[in-house]
């Protein structure tokens, strides 16, 4: 007998029994819409998660600063964040590339306001690379000629009067980072030391520090209340910033770099942290240990995230096996189905048999029918779990307090596998009445009642 033919009669079996086919078909439906929907919720969340750590970490990062225990070495054998450094991590497996970072804190002052900058001075392809949205301006370009400076886009709430600042009344600062005009201080020690107007330790007063117009490039777009790892920090090209640096603090400490054991500063201005990039998040602990067996501080979150991964892996098998009961009653449902059938059409078995209908047709017809109640429940399940699926993101996006666009994700491959378990289910339930329909002997089915 023919596929197409097996087909057609296996539909035409199924639909002769409308009520009893669509119950059995709306407990697939049932089965597949639970196990799609808890799965996709397990989905979801899980990426709702990393996107959300993503925020506020780089995930194939590995940060880089210079060992916390110098006690004992001398000032030739320290170890400093170079460029030297920066060539020998170049060398190490799966590192793409190196981010170096220059930190230091700056006082701003706008009208009443006053306030301090994080300062982070990287390469403009670093910065490139954060892939940061841009609200207003660009970032820091290329050969500027001066110092220009790209605002996170909470920089704004480190401004404050002598009243309080936005922590304290929870009032945004009235200041324009790109139009107002911002006076900056880099020697924060020169800046305090001579508002008490006091001596030095030659008991000359204090000098006052040089007051800076550095140029506003941009501002990052977020508002006051989305935080990312960069909200808080101001960009600039660190090829600008060094040179200003060495000319400012000729012959003095520069704030937050290393000194000699006798306080003196070095020739050499150093990084205070390296970024380094690696190719995928799982050799990031491999390429961490070899830069602390290179004598250094190296850190990750990897672990951290690893750990949150499983945290979630285990909600989701949860979800899942919630689901798969589901699918497992409406297995059920469907042998019940099937045997009630094979019961009803024992004669007509028969019939096929002594007609001269191969054994196989007859087990194959049974499996058809199982596997068409699966496909049917599959594709309606599908439909409902993606209409819930759309309903619970919507939910989710109207709670603001959730702080997330979607907590539910159906790929497309956990769409193609639920239809496919779906149709399998089907067979399987059916499998063992179609066993007992190839097993029946004609003339005791030709003579039954």
């Amino acid at each position: 007998m023919r596929f197409i033919d097996l087909l057609r009669m296996s539909v035409s079996n199924l639909f002769k029994r409308k009520v009893r086919t669509i119950l059995t078909v709306l407990g697939v439906v049932i089965g597949v819409a639970s196990i799609v929907v808890m799965v996709s919720l397990g989905l979801g969340l899980n990426k709702a998660t990393m996107d959300q750590i993503s925020n506020y970490t780089n995930l194939t990062a590995v940060s880089v600063r210079e060992p916390w225990d110098t006690e004992g070495i001398s000032d030739k054998d320290k170890k400093h964040l170079d460029d030297a450094l920066i060539e020998d991590i170049m060398q190490i497996p799966h590192v793409v590339s190196v981010d170096p970072y220059l930190n230091m804190d700056m006082i701003a002052k706008c009208g009443a306001y006053e306030g301090w900058i994080d300062l982070q001075a990287t390469t403009l392809d670093a910065l490139q690379n954060m892939n940061i949205e841009v609200e207003k301006g660009t970032l820091p370009q290329e050969n500027a000629g001066e110092l220009q400076l790209f605002f996170g886009n909470m920089a704004v709430r480190n401004f404050y009067k002598a009243t309080g600042g936005y922590y304290d009344w929870n009032e945004i600062p009235d200041v324009d980072l790109m139009n107002d005009s911002i006076i900056y201080i880099l020697d924060r020690d020169s800046y305090y030391n001579s508002m008490g107007g006091g001596t030095d330790e030659n008991g000359k007063p204090y000098k006052k520090p040089k007051k800076h117009l550095f140029s506003a490039a941009g501002v990052a777009a977020g508002g006051l209340e989305t935080y990312y790892s960069y909200s808080y920090s101001t960009y600039c090209d660190i090829d600008e910033l060094i040179p200003l640096l060495k000319k400012e603090f000729k012959g003095r400490v520069i704030p937050g770099q290393p000194t000699t054991s006798k306080g003196k500063p070095y020739k050499e201005i150093y990084y205070s942290s390296l970024e380094v990039n690696v190719d995928d998040m799982g050799n990031v602990a491999e390429v961490t240990q070899m830069i602390s067996d290179m004598g250094y501080t190296a850190y990750n979150d990897a672990e951290w995230i690893e750990s949150q991964q499983q945290q979630l892996g285990m909600i989701q098998a949860v979800l899942g096996g919630i689901g798969a009961v589901s699918l497992f009653v409406a297995a059920i449902g469907i042998t019940n189905t099937m045997m009630m059938s094979i019961y009803e059409r024992t004669k007509e078995i028969g019939v096929m048999k002594v007609l001269g209908c191969d054994m196989k047709n007859i087990g194959a017809l049974f499996l058809m029918e199982a596997g068409f109640i699966g496909f049917l429940g599959g594709v309606v399940g599908l439909i409902l779990s993606f209409s819930l699926s759309g309903g619970i993101n919507y939910l989710v996006r109207q709670a603001e307090d959730m702080g997330m666009d979607s907590i539910s994700y159906i790929p497309f491959w956990l769409a193609l596998l639920s239809m496919g378990f779906a149709i399998l289910v089907g067979m399987v339930a059916g499998f063992f009445p179609a066993r007992r329909a190839m097993k029946l002997s004609p003339l005791a089915a030709i003579r039954n009642e």
